[in-house]
């Protein structure tokens, strides 16, 4: 089990590369929406914007989130630090339930790219 700092520091790695990011990768990234990150085993959300490339404004809050996001993903610790550094593939995370996405169907679909 990851700490709440080294989360947040992961989704600081996240913003950065989505940042660097060029073709298809950057443009399903300019999303402009509400984004939730619940990290199940230390009982906290992370909660920010997706836009124009950045995950912004990034807080975190015990428990669930406050507010529905629009784009909602739920991990816990070490698979969030794992897809960050590369060591886990999201689509297979996705796929055999260690991360749960949730968004409008026309977001999932712009977001296929970045899984």
């Amino acid at each position: 089990m990851r700490t709440i700092e080294e989360c947040g520091r992961a989704l600081t790695r996240l913003s950065e590369n989505l940042a660097r990011a060029d073709g298809d990768l950057r443009r399903a990234a300019a999303l402009d929406r509400s984004l939730s990150c619940r990290i199940t085993d230390l009982d906290v959300t992370f909660v920010g914007r997706l836009a124009e490339g950045h995950i912004r404004n990034v807080t975190s809050v015990p428990g669930p989130p406050p507010e529905r996001a629009q784009i909602r993903l739920t991990m816990a610790s070490d698979d969030l630090i794992a897809l960050v550094d590369g060591e886990l593939n999201f689509a297979k995370a996705w796929g055999s339930g260690r991360v749960k996405l949730e968004a409008a169907l026309l977001d999932l679909l712009r977001l296929r790219s970045l899984l």
